[in-house]
């Protein structure tokens, strides 16, 4: 039995760092709701997607943005998600450290995107005001991080593991240089105790020369099938799935991306059907057992790779003549059913 993290960081952005006290409000309804001519395509349809397979989610919630815009919107968030009955876990996005209002750290005016720019006691800080924003909005038991854009740092083990939490899942192998890994040899792909941490890695596979770690946003649904069942075989431990809150909708946010939402249902059918070889857990459910071993990379090539080369032609294709339409005045016509 292979245990699957089916993980979603939930965030909101503002399109850019201008004008942020008025941009909020839509971005907010944007980002969480998806409102669409088709419906709501953003958290909501995610969370119940979920529970119509029941299928158990880790929704990271990304909590630093409340000190910019007060309490209300993330215990909205909040509240979203624990009607739905899933759990939330900490995310945090320093983008927004020097938007804070009053601020965190004093004269600090530099945008810093990666945890690891921190030092360590105010990494320490930025954790403990995290999970302090996420337990005033109502969230209890929370034991995992994540680090925002895989920016960690050995530092951010220590921190994460000084303020009481368990699991750390922030390492993307594909998405990390050796100077910036923490790990200090071979490719991370399971399980390991550091500092009192256990990090769980996000799952990748190898896509001919690179990786490509497993995101539901970035990989064909064959891709995601057939690396499942290669971890399945090989005997992984764990397989950690990523996804976000915005998934659903296309690049702009103004409509469904029907191939992506074809994709999220098809995943979530799978791992239902499929529960004598999967179980989908919350991180609260895991005990301290970590591997033994690192495995080789999973390889997927082939047949799913060219699904996902086709969605992706398919997808540029369809943009650019709506771009074209909307350039010399026609009007797309509405698009109803899943791609």
């Amino acid at each position: 039995m292979t245990e699957v993290l089916f993980t979603v960081d939930v965030e909101v952005w503002c399109g850019g760092w201008d004008r942020l006290d008025e941009r909020f409000a839509d971005a907010f309804e944007r980002y969480v709701y998806g409102p669409t001519p088709f419906g709501q395509y953003g958290l909501p349809l995610e969370l119940a997607i979920l529970r119509d397979h029941g299928l158990h989610g880790v929704f990271f919630t990304e909590s630093l943005f409340a000190t910019r815009f007060g309490h209300g919107a993330l215990q909205e968030i909040v509240g979203l998600i624990r009607e739905a009955r899933q759990e939330i876990q900490l995310h945090i996005h320093t983008e927004w450290v020097d938007e804070a209002r009053p601020t965190i750290f004093e004269s600090d005016t530099t945008k810093r995107q990666f945890m690891r720019d921190f030092a360590l006691d105010e990494q320490i800080q930025l954790v403990d005001l995290g999970l302090a924003l996420l337990r005033a909005a109502g969230v209890e038991g929370l034991c995992a991080f994540r680090a925002g854009s895989w920016g960690m740092g050995r530092d951010t083990l220590e921190a994460v593991g000084k303020a009481g939490l368990r699991f750390d899942s922030s390492f993307n192998q594909s998405r990390v240089s050796k100077a910036h890994s923490p790990f200090e040899e071979g490719c991370l792909l399971q399980p390991v105790r550091v500092d009192g941490v256990i990090e769980y890695p996000i799952s990748v596979m190898r896509d001919g020369g690179s990786l490509r770690h497993l995101q539901v946003g970035a990989c064909s649904f064959e891709e995601l099938q057939a690396a499942l069942w290669a971890a399945h075989d090989a005997g992984w431990q764990s397989v950690v799935i990523h996804a976000h809150n915005f998934d659903l909708m296309n690049q702009k946010r103004s409509a469904p991306d029907w191939v992506v939402v074809r994709r999220y249902r098809r995943l979530c059918e799978f791992l239902d059907r499929n529960r004598d070889s999967f179980r989908t857990v919350w991180f609260s459910e895991l005990d301290n057992h970590v591997s033994d071993r690192q495995p080789e990379a999973l390889v997927v090539g082939g047949y799913p790779k060219a699904v996902r080369l086709a969605e992706q032609a398919w997808r540029r294709m369809r943009y650019s003549r709506k771009h074209r339409q909307a350039y010399t005045g026609r009007r797309p016509q509405p698009t109803s059913g899943s791609a």
